[in-house]
């Protein structure tokens, strides 16, 4: 049997706690964040109210677009290698036996290693002179590749090290997703003629649609946060090709001491974020209609 609140307030009561926590820990740093980044601070002298002076200074020096787009290139990448490698690893795993549940436990223990574990490991490994992975191209006769040290190869590394990192939590949400398959379909499918692409195609991904929507959005979100591999690896660079929004906003504040352009990168950040948090549920409400109640429908 439900309960039933008693009176109409109680579940504001309910819900108190998660808003104090939000208000405390998001809102109000937000609110914080969008006065400094009015004011010119270095930390060191009092701030000075400049307007929008550190939003035009973000924008006319280039430093605003740049960042934007190496952000998004590597979330592109890091979104798209997670979602697409969890599924076919999952699809490949998805059987009975003591080696496969072998090889699922491998995959899946990169995702619970630390990031500054896995920044510094892959740091032996893509290392232009002592590195494991040129070592190995040596001994094939190739040259060495400059893997941290190219502006054009630096981005795709550090998107690759994180996609090795979080491959294995799609992986194991697609199994889930596949285990919740009912079997009764894709055996009558297979009854009527359809192989298993025309299975997979017609049958299994769209009962997938869920989980893959979670798993773009935790990988959208795990790209946009990026920040220890980043700083143990290249530190923002070569020439500052991997400067995401993260690193730069730490560089601002820590490095060059421009605590109110932080504030205004903090704030560019923040709205970039929702209006892809707003554009994916869009899309997604759009392309599944069953998403959305319909009006007037009560639970």
């Amino acid at each position: 049997m439900a309960l039933v609140p008693r009176r109409r307030t109680d579940p504001l009561w309910m819900l108190a706690p998660t808003a104090l926590l939000l208000a405390v820990f998001f809102f109000y740093p937000l609110l914080h964040a969008v006065h400094t980044s009015l004011h010119r601070w270095d930390l060191l002298t009092e701030p000075r109210f400049v307007g929008t002076a550190n939003y035009r200074s973000l924008w006319e020096s280039g430093d605003l677009l740049h960042w934007t787009t190496t952000t998004v290139l590597f979330s592109l990448v890091v979104v798209t290698g997670a979602t697409g490698l969890g599924l076919g690893l999952a699809l490949l795993l998805n059987r009975p036996g003591r080696l496969v549940g072998f090889v699922r436990s491998a995959v899946f223990s990169a995702y619970v290693v630390s990031w500054v574990s896995v920044a510094l490991l892959w740091l032996w490994v893509l290392d232009a002179d002592a590195g494991a992975l040129n070592g190995l191209l040596g001994f094939f006769g190739f040259e060495a590749v400059p893997w941290l040290g190219s502006p054009r190869l630096a981005l795709l590394a550090v998107a690759g090290v994180t996609l090795w990192k979080i491959a294995g939590y799609g992986m194991v949400l697609f199994l889930a997703g596949l285990q919740d398959v009912p079997p009764a379909l894709l055996e009558a499918a297979a009854l009527d003629g359809a192989g298993r692409l025309a299975r997979f195609w017609h049958i299994t991904w769209p009962l997938l649609r869920p989980t893959t929507l979670f798993v773009v959005t935790t990988s959208l979100i795990a790209s946009f946060q990026v920040f220890d591999v980043v700083r143990v690896m290249t530190q923002g660079g070569p020439v500052h090709a991997t400067t995401v929004f993260v690193y730069a906003i730490y560089e601002q504040v820590f490095v060059n001491l421009r605590v109110g352009r932080a504030s205004a990168a903090i704030v560019v950040f923040f709205v970039l974020l929702a209006a892809l948090t707003a554009l994916q549920l869009w899309a997604w409400t759009r392309r599944d209609p069953s998403a959305r109640a319909p009006r007037g429908s009560h639970p």
